[in-house]
This record gives structure tokens, C-alpha cells and sequence, in this order.
């Protein structure tokens, strides 16, 4: 007996790998094609490279002049000047700049990582209805097979005189809605491939492997509860947007300072024509000049500097009224879903004791009814019960899978 068990265990621990692995390898092909996903991560790498563009100094200003009228001078007429400025922010203000963008950077990545979970998410929820449509077409199949034996020992009843005409009828009836069910149901798998595969972006015709048993375990109380807040994606997200808002705030004090610049002038200088003699040409006759510069702005305008200060402060009020408003949605979401997933396991139990229960009562009327040849109608309608119960409890399997996803996103589980 303990040897049985222990295949038992084992045969469900297999299936239990199986169905896991399955599903992980579809999350790895859908994170490595969605379209959806991919412009995700490009934000982020776009964002990295906004970093660079803000941590580095304004260009220099190269400038010239050329005199048409040259410009007497004691030393020579001046014919050109070379200007070069370089202008240095105050100090501290590339930093902050660069602090800004890359907490935004990671924000993106905060983002992304989001999109993903909620990729693998939306690949479940996909994936499950699947193994439902297989489960409810094997049903099916099932109950037109035990149909058509109905249909057999109600006609040999009938030609022996032991049973009416009508039960034929009753089982025909049931026979061809059983058969229209069942080619509705494989209609039903082409739209539910499709959805799947483009979750992958891959060909939507191309076959998905689903598993022929679901495991549904008994979960602890709170699962996962405490890792809700630990490492959501979003609460990153907006943590991080608030701290790039806080080094923006800085930005933009910063930038309502001066600012400095440092500049070289290099004039080109004639040599002076209207001297009686070299004698008399006064000294550095003809030299160019070189001046080095210094120039400072004074932003005397203040309102623009005013309000980007004021825009910082009240993004970052808005990240964190967004924060606190998506911990009571997370919270709630979780407590639905909780919820869900007891409600589907409960009823699973119920529909494992029905099925059971159908099955003695429909083998108690089988053979009622191959004594006496009465009952018949009975026999089909608890037939029809236990169909039922069966297809329900595939949609609550199904159902439990569905929300056990939605849960792990919630929470953030990595895979």
C-alpha cells in the first residue's frame, strides 16, 4: 500500500514539474518576442541615453568677426576676431541633472519589469482555457460514447419488447446535441490558439502543448502576502519617479543660479601704414591681440526658475498620492483574488464529491434499469448530471489556475 502512495505522489509530483516547466518555457518565448514588451525595454534604453546627454556641458560658442571698416588702433588696424566661450552651469547642477534622468532610467526599468510580470500573467490566462477545452472535449467525447451504448441497449430492448420506443428517441435526442457540442468546442480552439500564440508573436497556427492534468494544491493562509509591497515593479516605479522629482527640484534651483563662462578673444592686427618712419612705429606694431574673458549671466527673470521648482515639488505630491492610491488597489486586488482561489479550491471539493456521488447513483439506476427496463429517463438525466459536474469542475480547475497567476503577479513572483 505505502509503495502505491508513493507512485501516486510521484506520478503527481511528474505531472506537477511538467505542467511548470511548459509554462515557463512558453514565459521565456513570449518575453524574448512580444512586440509589446520589447518597445518596453527600448524605453528604458532610450532613457539610459538621456543620461549622457544631460551630464555633459553646453557646447562651446565659437564666433568671428571680420571688419569690413578695419578699426584703427594705436598698435594697427584690427581686420578679424576669433571668439571662443565656454559657458559652466553652477556647480552641482550636471550631477543633479544626471541624478534626474538616471533615476528616471531605472524607473523605466521599474516599468518594464511590470510589463513583464504582466506578460507572463496574460500568457496564463491564455494558456488555461486551452486545457479547459480540452478537458470539456474529451468529455464530451466520453459522453457520446457511453451515449451511443445507451442508444444500442435501448434499441435491443425495444426489438425484444422490454423497453419503449421512446427511450431511442430521448438518447438520439441527447446523441446529436452531444456531437453539436463537440464540433463547437473544436471550433472554439483555433480563436483560443490564435490569442495564445500572439501573446509569443509567433505563427498562430503553430500547436501549443497543454497538459492533461492541472495540479491544484491546498495554499497556505495569506500566500505570498508579504511579498505584495517587498518588490512590486509599479511602487518602485513611482519611488524611483519621486526621487528623480526631488534631484528635478534640485535642477531647477540650481539653474535659477548664474552661470559662468570663460572665453578667449584672439584679434588680427594690421600693421600701421601712416607712420613717417619705422622709427616712429610704436612698440608691439602689428601684434594680434589675445584676451582672455569672464562673463557671468544674472537671471533676473525669476518666475520661470519659480515654477519649475513648484512643478518638482508637485510631481512629486502626485507620485506620491499615485503610490498610496495603487498600494489600497493592490491590496484590494489581492484580497478579490485571495478570495477566488478559495472559492475555486471549496469548489473543486464540492465537484469531486458530486462526480463521485453521480457515479454510484448512475451505476445503481444502470442497473435498475437493466433489470426492469424502467427508469431509462433517470439514467439519462443523471448521465447529464454527472457531464455537468465534470465540465465544472475542468472550469474551476481552470478557473483556480487563472487566479493563482493573477495572484503571482500581484505579488510579483519571479519565474
Amino acid at each position: 500500500m505505502k509503495i502505491i502512495v508513493n507512485i501516486v505522489i510521484l506520478v503527481f509530483l511528474g505531472t506537477s514539474v511538467s505542467q511548470a516547466q511548459v509554462l515557463d518555457d512558453y514565459f521565456k518565448i513570449a518575453a524574448e518576442n512580444n512586440p509589446g514588451l520589447q518597445a518596453k525595454y527600448r524605453e528604458f534604453e532610450a532613457a539610459i541615453q538621456k543620461v549622457e546627454q544631460v551630464n555633459t556641458l553646453p557646447d562651446p560658442n565659437f564666433s568671428f568677426g571680420y571688419f569690413i571698416s578695419p578699426v584703427e588702433t594705436r598698435v594697427g588696424p584690427q581686420k578679424a576676431r576669433f571668439s571662443l566661450t565656454q559657458m559652466f552651469p553652477w556647480f552641482g547642477t550636471l550631477r543633479a541633472q544626471g541624478n534626474a534622468a538616471a533615476l528616471m532610467a531605472e524607473a523605466q526599468y521599474q516599468a518594464f519589469l511590470d510589463a513583464r510580470n504582466r506578460l507572463y500573467y496574460q500568457v496564463a490566462a491564455a494558456y488555461y482555457p486551452l486545457y479547459e477545452l480540452n478537458q470539456w472535449k474529451e468529455i464530451e467525447r466520453e459522453n457520446i460514447e457511453i451515449l451511443e451504448s445507451y442508444k444500442t441497449i435501448g434499441t435491443k430492448k425495444f426489438e425484444n419488447g422490454e423497453g419503449p420506443m421512446v427511450d431511442v428517441l430521448r438518447v438520439d435526442i441527447m446523441l446529436k446535441e452531444a456531437q453539436t457540442n463537440l464540433e463547437i468546442l473544436s471550433k472554439k480552439e483555433k480563436p483560443l490558439r490564435v490569442t495564445f500564440n500572439n501573446l509569443l508573436n509567433r505563427n498562430e497556427s503553430e500547436e501549443v502543448e497543454v497538459s492533461e492534468i492541472l495540479p491544484t494544491p491546498v495554499l497556505e493562509s495569506d500566500y505570498r502576502k508579504d511579498s505584495l509591497f517587498d518588490s512590486n515593479p509599479v511602487l518602485e516605479e513611482l519611488d524611483l519617479k519621486t526621487a528623480s522629482s526631488e534631484a528635478s527640484e534640485e535642477v531647477a534651483y540650481k539653474q535659477g543660479l548664474p552661470k559662468f563662462g570663460l572665453g578667449l578673444d584672439y584679434v588680427l592686427v594690421g600693421d600701421r601704414t601712416d607712420l613717417a618712419s619705422d622709427m616712429a612705429a610704436p612698440q608691439d606694431n602689428g601684434k594680434n591681440a589675445l584676451m582672455p574673458m569672464v562673463s557671468v549671466s544674472i537671471p533676473i527673470f525669476r518666475n520661470k526658475y519659480k515654477a519649475a521648482v513648484k512643478e518638482a515639488q508637485l510631481m512629486q505630491e502626485s507620485y506620491s498620492l499615485q503610490k498610496e492610491d495603487f498600494a489600497n488597489a493592490l491590496t484590494s486586488s489581492y484580497e478579490m483574488t485571495w478570495f477566488e482561489i478559495q472559492q475555486q479550491q471549496e469548489l473543486l471539493e464540492l465537484y469531486d464529491q458530486q462526480i463521485q456521488e453521480s457515479n454510484q447513483a448512475l451505476n445503481l439506476l444502470f442497473t435498475a434499469y437493466g433489470n426492469s427496463g424502467n427508469e431509462f429517463e433517470e439514467v439519462l438525466r443523471m448521465q447529464q448530471q454527472l457531464l455537468k459536474y465534470e465540465k465544472m469542475k475542468a472550469t474551476a480547475e481552470t478557473q483556480y489556475q487563472i487566479a493563482l497567476a493573477r495572484l503571482n503577479y500581484l505579488t510579483a513572483k519571479t519565474y
